[in-house]
């Protein structure tokens, strides 16, 4: 396999590592960037972005990266909170009045950044066309009782978790989240990465595929279907379908919670500058708001009863072996359905990113085994 790109020479490890998911592990299209100390070490791309043309996967080519969007999402929460513009501590009502409506008076932006709001699926079905109009959804949640005491037990808050925050990043700045992101982080910082794919940049977005033997979904009223779906508003991963995830409709809308479109380049930058500064900036987020965050909230049986391993912070997936070993207790990071993965650490200095358009379920070995390459080098560096 022919790849594109660059890395440091003391990096060859990270290269190999990228080659061999081609030659073993059936990648088809795919990047990885990594920064140390806010420098760009690894910047990779290779393979066919478009499996029914061959088109190439190039420099400018981005990818649907799923719930990496989180980490978007979350950046944004914890800038807003080290500004003082936004009490992570306090209620969501206090900035979003209507918001307190039955039994949800007491929830705050941490409960669900951790997961924990009992919102993880709505009991209204909205359409395609009401979710993406953004309003509807807000009313949908305003409306919404939770599914237990608030804080008192955890399940993944798929599209819920942007949706909420979002509309407190709203609230707070009179910008949507797509739009804030941008402004706030994403311009600054030149990234290919959007919540809302603009129109000129579908012509560079890679096509999604399914490996063969990929786990079939579970039922529609299954309530992990019903989260990842939005009561099937969204189909999942629906990738010849209208409304899945390869409807440029669908990523052109905002939908915070798993809607980011980007390159492994622009993840990988933003969290280097979270976590360190890149190119001598200063750090976006500091130390102290990087400790908060890691600090767990969640992990363990969720409310349905299920135990992937996965530990979460506030707003961040922490490193853990079972579910996503990362380089150690000061990595914080979100992946995405079928592969896609981001993370920062500030002890290690590392912002790391791979995407890719294959989707692969349960065994995907492709970011692990680019990151084991990473963390044996940096360990004996």
């Amino acid at each position: 396999m022919e790849h594109g790109g660059w890395a440091d020479e003391r990096f060859g490890a990270v290269a190999d590592a990228f080659t061999r998911n081609f030659d073993e592990s059936g990648e088809l299209g795919a990047s990885v960037a990594v920064f140390v100390d806010g420098r760009k070490v690894v910047d990779l791309w290779g393979g066919v972005a478009d499996e029914r043309t061959g088109r190439p996967w190039d420099e400018d080519t981005v990818v649907p990266v799923f719930s990496c969007a989180k980490g978007l999402v979350s950046v944004c929460v914890h800038l807003l909170a080290q500004e003082g513009q936004l009490d992570l501590d306090a209620p969501v009502a206090v900035r979003w009045p209507e918001f307190a409506r039955g039994g949800k008076e007491a929830v705050t932006p941490r409960m669900m950044l951790a997961h924990r709001a009992g919102l993880p699926a709505l009991d209204r079905s909205l359409s395609f066309d009401e979710i993406t109009a953004w309003t509807p959804v807000v009313h949908a949640i305003e409306e919404q009782k939770p599914l237990w005491e608030p804080g008192g037990a955890h399940e993944y808050h798929g599209h819920t978790f942007g949706f909420v925050l979002g509309e407190l990043i709203r609230r707070v700045t009179g910008r949507t989240p797509g739009a804030y992101f941008r402004e706030a982080v994403g311009d600054r910082l030149g990234l290919r990465t959007w919540i809302g794919l603009p129109e000129d940049e579908v012509p560079h977005l890679a096509r999604l595929t399914e490996a063969e033997g990929r786990p079939g979904n579970p039922g529609p009223e299954s309530l992990v279907m019903r989260i990842v779906t939005m009561n099937g508003a969204f189909a999942f991963p629906g990738l010849d379908e209208p409304h899945g995830w390869n409807d440029p409709a669908l990523l052109r809308a905002e939908i915070p919670g798993a809607g980011a479109v980007s390159s492994a380049r622009g993840l990988a930058t933003l969290y280097a500058a979270a976590a360190t500064g890149v190119d001598g900036s200063p750090r976006l987020l500091t130390a102290d708001t990087v400790t908060d965050a890691l600090r767990e909230l969640t992990a363990g049986p969720s409310w349905s009863g299920f135990d992937l391993g996965a530990r979460w912070g506030s707003g961040f997936l922490l490193d853990a072996p079972r579910f996503r070993p990362m380089l150690g207790a000061r990595s914080f990071g979100n992946d995405g359905s079928g592969g896609q993965f981001a993370f920062g650490d500030d002890e290690f200095g590392v912002g790391f990113a791979y995407t890719a358009n294959r989707m692969i379920g349960h065994g995907d070995a492709r970011a692990r085994r680019l990151i084991e390459a990473l963390r044996a080098f940096l360990q004996t560096a």
